[in-house]
C-alpha cells in the first residue's frame, strides 16, 4: 500500500544490484521470512545487501519482528551473517508477550527523526517498556542464550525424521524456528490444492493430542517459547510427526 516500493525475488542478490541505484531510498529485508514461509536468507545475501547499500547510499533495513531476541541462537539473526543494519524493527520477543515495538538505529539515521516522524501504538508506553525491562533483565540474568544450543539440535534431529516422510518437501531451519513443507508428491514438490487444507488437518489433530501449532498454508511452523524444557519439546516435535504422518499417509 505503501507508493514506489519495488518488491524483488527473496535471495536473489542479481535481482537486488539490477534494481537498487542512487535513487533507492532503502531496502527492507527480514533476515529470515517469517510468514513467508520460513525461508532464512541464503549465504551471502545479508552482506551482499549491506555492501550495496554501501555503494548505492541506501540504508539497510532488516526487520527482526519474529527473529530477534534470541529465536534464532543470537541476538539477533544479522549476526550470524555479521552485519550491521541502518535501521532494525523489534517486537515480538521484547517483552515476553506484552505488545512492544521498538525501531533501533545509530546516529546518522537517528539525528533526523524528530517528534512526530515516527509512531507505534504500543511503542513507549509505560506498561509496554517497564514489561520490556524486566524480561531483557531475566532473559539476560537466565542467559537464555546459552540453554538455546541442546533444543536447536533436538530441533534439528526431528527434523531430519520429518524429512524422511513420504509428503514431507523443503524442511528449513535458523535456530530455534523451523518450517516443514507438505507436499503432494515428494519427487515433484507438487503442492496440495488449496482444498485440501491439509495443514489445517494437522493442526486439529494435534490440538486433539494437547498441542497448538499453526501452518502457513501448506508449510507446519515450529516456533517454541525459547524456555520451553526439553522434554516439552520432544513432546510437541513427536506429536506433530504422528499427526503429519497421520494425515498425509492415512
Amino acid at each position: 500500500l505503501i507508493p514506489d516500493v519495488i518488491h524483488i525475488p527473496f535471495g536473489d542478490l542479481d535481482a537486488a544490484r539490477a534494481t537498487v541505484d542512487e535513487d533507492t531510498a532503502a531496502i527492507v529485508v527480514e533476515p529470515v521470512q517469517g510468514e513467508g514461509g520460513v525461508r532464512p536468507a541464503p549465504p551471502g545475501y545479508l552482506e551482499g545487501l549491506r555492501r550495496l547499500c554501501d555503494e548505492t547510499g541506501a540504508l539497510l533495513i532488516a526487520d527482526e519482528v519474529q527473529t530477534g531476541f534470541g529465536r534464532t541462537g543470537a541476538m539477533f539473526a544479522v549476526e550470524h551473517a555479521g552485519i550491521v543494519p541502518d535501521i532494525l524493527c523489534l517486537a515480538n520477543g521484547m517483552a515476553g508477550g506484552v505488545p512492544m515495538g521498538a525501531v533501533v538505529t545509530h546516529e546518522g539515521v537517528a539525528r533526523h527523526l524528530k517528534p512526530g516522524h515516527h509512531g507505534s501504538t504500543f511503542g513507549g508506553n509505560p506498561l509496554a517498556c517497564a514489561a520490556a525491562l524486566a524480561n531483557l533483565e531475566i532473559f539476560e540474568k537466565d542467559k537464555t542464550l546459552e540453554q538455546l544450543p541442546p533444543k536447536i539440535a533436538l530441533l534439528s534431529e526431528w527434523l531430519d525424521k520429518f524429512q524422511e516422510l513420504q509428503h514431507v518437501g523443503n524442511v528449513r531451519q535458523k535456530g530455534l524456528v523451523a518450517g516443514i513443507e507438505l507436499v503432494k508428491d515428494k519427487d515433484t514438490k507438487e503442492p496440495y490444492p488449496r482444498e485440501e487444507t491439509v495443514g489445517f488437518q494437522v493442526i486439529y489433530k494435534a490440538r486433539e493430542r494437547g498441542v497448538v501449532i499453526r501452518p502457513l498454508g501448506d508449510v507446519m511452523v515450529v516456533m517454541p517459547p525459547l524456555v520451553i524444557p526439553l522434554e516439552e519439546l520432544d513432546r510437541l516435535l513427536e506429536v506433530m510427526y504422528e499427526c503429519v504422518k497421520e494425515v498425509t499417509e492415512g
